[in-house]
């Protein structure tokens, strides 16, 4: 039996686990990184991730810091405008239209965006060049055993690992966060998401536009030009049965579908990729550490995609856990660091995923007097003009 000793080992091996594996690397823990599927790094391979992640000011400072940044940023494509767009009337069409602009608050936009295929490409590449990390994609955890002292993780090779601290990244159905026995509350709204890419006449000009009818809302994000022409993602949320039947439509049906909820606010959108599913929950662990054991990311909170709050909570997740080794090398997942993390960021985690179930709410509605009010209250919070400049600094990360 191959026995194996690191400082940390990562659960998980997508978006998540392999930038807490660069983070740490970068700050010389040793780290261990497994995941049982290899990464799909190519953007129209089959399981590729087609969503994409918008990495807002806090966490693109802690991808810097970790040398991920230099490898990203050519990729990237500038997040500068937020618009909201209510088209919740008799007919789908813009009636109120808000944008939120990063001038407002920073000389920096709000963020920027990347394809998670792409993001992974580039973070196993960063990966092979820390020789501090050893990633092994295709080998997942099995076992775990903790002690005050040390942790010890068996993996589905038969190798059995010792280290000081677990990081569970290994998504919603986390296995070390049910091994550590740690409970979670989860929240079904009955919603799927369709996400794909598109190709569109009118340039995006960095603006990334939430339309906002029933069931969920309709959300394209900037990409870079594909084969020449200005492209966006969407992330298209509504209720399950009728994602269903979108994602069966043959291409010429499911393209006059979007482009009648896109309000044709980018003129005809063309589909640019296949389209993938996705359930919608909320989740969130009932703590954020067990022994040994911190949960980042979907391990310890899913939210739905709105507002880029899902992968950047992660970050910030990563962010303090970094704090708190760096601050006390010695003391790496012992119980006083772990109880610390928790405090620090399951109050925070908790606010954000109550606000954004709010938010998804108010998008799912279908009644015209709700989404009458729904409009009124976008325009009430944006004539105010501190209360706007609060919400985005809220969305980049500043606590209430």
């Amino acid at each position: 039996m191959t026995q194996a000793s690191y400082d940390i080992v990562v659960s998980g091996g997508g978006v998540a686990g392999l930038t807490a594996a660069a983070v740490f690397g970068g700050a010389g823990f040793s780290v261990l990184c497994v995941d049982p599927a290899p990464p799909v790094t190519a953007r129209d391979a089959a399981g590729s991730d087609l969503r994409t992640t918008a990495f807002l000011q806090p966490a693109q400072a802690l991808l810097d810091r970790a040398g991920l940044w230099a490898r990203l940023a050519p990729h990237a494509t500038d997040l500068q405008v937020m618009r909201i767009v209510d088209a919740g009337g008799e007919l789908p069409e813009p009636r109120v239209v808000r944008e939120f602009n990063a001038s407002d608050i920073s000389e920096r936009p709000f963020g920027w965006n990347l394809p998670n295929w792409l993001l992974r490409r580039e973070m196993v590449a960063h990966l092979e060049s820390l020789p501090s990390v050893t990633f092994k994609p295709g080998t997942g955890t099995a076992t775990l055993f903790t002690r005050e002292a040390e942790a010890r993780v068996g993996l589905s090779d038969g190798t059995r690992v010792r280290c000081r601290l677990v990081i569970a990244a290994d998504g919603r159905g986390s296995p070390i966060r049910e091994a550590a026995g740690i409970h979670v509350k989860t929240t079904r709204y009955g919603q799927k998401a369709l996400a794909f890419a598109v190709t569109h006449p009118i340039p995006h000009d960095n603006v990334s536009t939430e339309i906002h009818r029933s069931g969920g809302p309709f959300t394209l994000v900037p990409l870079p030009d594909h084969d020449g022409r200005p492209s966006s993602a969407i992330v298209w949320m509504e209720e399950g049965p009728e994602v269903a039947r979108l994602a069966a439509l043959p291409v010429p049906e499911f393209e006059a579908a979007m482009n009648v909820r896109s309000c044709h606010l980018f003129g005809p959108l063309t589909l640019a990729s296949r389209r993938t599913v996705w359930p919608i929950i909320s989740q969130v662990a009932e703590r954020m550490s067990g022994e040994r054991v911190a949960l980042v990311a979907e391990a310890a909170h899913v939210v739905p995609p709105i507002g880029a709050q899902g992968l950047n909570m992660s970050l910030g997740d990563m962010r303090v856990l970094l704090e708190l080794a760096e601050a006390n090398p010695e003391a790496l997942g012992d119980r006083t660091m772990l109880d610390t993390y928790h405090r620090r960021r399951h109050f925070e985690v908790q606010a954000r995923v109550t606000g954004i179930d709010l938010l998804n709410r108010a998008s799912m509605l279908s009644t015209q007097p709700l989404r009458d009010a729904r409009a009124q209250a976008l325009s009430a919070i944006y004539s105010l003009a501190p209360v706007r400049k609060t919400l985005m600094q809220m969305g980049l990360g500043a606590r209430g």
